[in-house]
């Protein structure tokens, strides 16, 4: 291990993650709400501790292994979901639980909160908050698209073909740098067209710059305690919904599209077929149960609100127009399922992904054929593409994992005291990202215990880094020469 190079490179994104608090700050300073003292006391703490932890391996160069590259993605998202509290705790009271929960929901972009009363925090806080999910989820398109299939996690190797499509340049820190700056604009560039779009729709300057922030990170925080509901939109629910299925399909694949001119792009793709047949299925679904029972006034009224809810819970957003956990019949089960589904791979979505539950699928339509044809050959395929035997194993180990890890923390919130139904809520709305649960959970966890909250935030955390990448450093493989 190069503990120094991790070191260096660690306390450096602690420095440039400190200017996260100036923003805020200046915001707190134009709305006059007396919290500008809150960010740059957070900025001066920060800053000056990544510097003090800096300066000793300053001078530290050398090439990071892939075992490196474990620690350090899991120390980025670890370290940064700390230091992201310290506003929540300055500005608001919060404990150091409440805040450090609050802190690695954003950033992870889960969106489970536990703060109440989010009409009446000053706007500093709530853009604060809005930004931190827009910064997490910058992070995520990096992680998910260009580090990940380096590290091989889970299959997610099958992407690096992908990557390479990106940028030519073989060397790693090249590599990176150009796919940074290509999926940052292509990010950012959504960003400013979905604020733009809810802006024209209705939404305050304010509302809409915070909510095209949580939109296009699939990440769901609100400035409004209703959530999306406060609007009460058919305008804004639809170009929520557009921008949470772009957030939801892999960004390499935008990039693609913005390179041919091409939209035709998406539906050449396997997985993004997929992923939205999967969105127009669960709808009709839903829609139809919601009208059987009459829970709305019309069809249309169900297909709209069964619509909204579906994508925010495919691409794990979280944003709510009804709390789905009240949903009647099936409803509520068909949703928990797809936010195991999860967005397509490369995306800012959680959950397994929809590329990993299609070899699945393959790989079990594969078996089948071999049980009645045992002599004949069958290949798995993704498109007319052949896939490597050693990725689908490993789908398929990533997926044991998965399912394990969901079953285990659903046993250990049970045995902190939540009934069956919240405790598995809370699993689906940390280890998914999904925000919402179901339960106690529904809305919020503001009256969960401290050991539920510190639960949910690993279980966040393994979620944002695909449960491997954080697991294998508790293994003595990992730490042994």
């Amino acid at each position: 291990m190069h503990w120094k190079t991790i070191l260096r490179i660690t306390s450096l994104l602690v420095v440039i993650f400190s200017f996260n608090f100036i923003p805020p700050l200046g915001v707190s300073l134009f709305y006059g709400d007396g919290h500008w003292g809150t960010f740059g006391l957070s900025w001066l703490i920060v800053a000056v501790i990544g510097v003090l932890f800096w300066l000793p391996v300053r001078g530290d160069r050398k090439e990071l292994m892939v075992r490196d590259g474990f620690l350090v993605v899991a120390l980025f998202w670890t370290v940064l979901g700390l230091v992201g509290s310290l506003p929540f705790m300055f500005g608001l009271g919060m404990t150091a639980t409440d805040a450090v929960f609050e802190s690695i929901s954003g950033f992870t972009t889960t969106g489970a909160t536990v703060i109440l009363g989010l009409d009446e925090l000053p706007r500093s806080i709530l853009y604060y908050r809005q930004q931190l999910q827009w910064l997490g989820g910058m992070g995520v398109v990096v992680l998910a698209v260009a580090i990940l299939p380096m590290l091989g996690i889970g299959g997610m190797q099958l992407y690096k073909a992908e990557v390479s499509r990106v940028t030519a340049d073989d060397k790693l820190t090249p590599r990176l740098m150009h796919t940074a700056r290509a999926l940052w604009a292509i990010y950012l560039t959504l960003t400013i067209a979905c604020a733009l779009a809810y802006w024209l729709a209705g939404m305050t300057p304010f509302d809409a710059i915070g909510h095209a922030y949580t939109t296009v990170a699939t990440a769901g925080y609100s400035t409004h305690d209703a959530s999306m509901g406060y609007f009460d939109s058919v305008a804004i629910e639809l170009i929520a919904i557009v921008f949470m299925l772009l957030g939801g399909i892999n960004f390499a694949l935008h990039f693609l599209v913005w390179r041919s001119r091409d939209v035709r792009v998406y539906l050449r793709t396997p997985e993004a077929r997929v992923f939205l047949g999967l969105f127009l299925a669960a709808t009709m679904a839903i829609a139809g149960g919601l009208a059987f029972v009459g829970t709305y006034d019309s069809v249309l009224e169900s297909l709209r609100y069964a619509a909204f809810q579906t994508v925010a819970v495919l691409t794990t957003t979280g944003y709510g127009t009804a709390t789905f956990a009240e949903w009647p019949l099936y409803i509520p089960l068909v949703l928990a399922s797809l936010s195991f589904i999860g967005g397509c791979a490369g995306s800012t979505a959680g959950g397994m992904k929809v590329v990993r539950i299609m070899l699945l699928f393959k790989q079990g339509a594969r078996e089948v054929n071999a049980t009645i044809h045992p002599h004949a050959v069958y290949r798995v395929k993704l498109g007319d593409r052949a896939v490597p035997e050693q990725v689908v194993q490993a789908v398929w180990g990533f997926y044991t994992v998965y399912i394990l890890a969901a079953l285990v923390l659903t046993g250990l919130n049970m045995a902190m005291g939540l009934d069956m139904e919240s405790a598995f809520g809370a699993t689906i709305a940390s280890l998914n990202l999904l925000g919402p649960g179901l339960g106690e959970v529904a809305t919020t966890f503001a009256h969960q215990s401290d050991p539920v909250k510190w639960m949910a935030s690993f279980a966040m955390l393994m979620g944002r880094l695909e449960v491997f990448t954080l697991l294998i450093l508790f293994t003595f493989a990992f730490w042994r020469n």
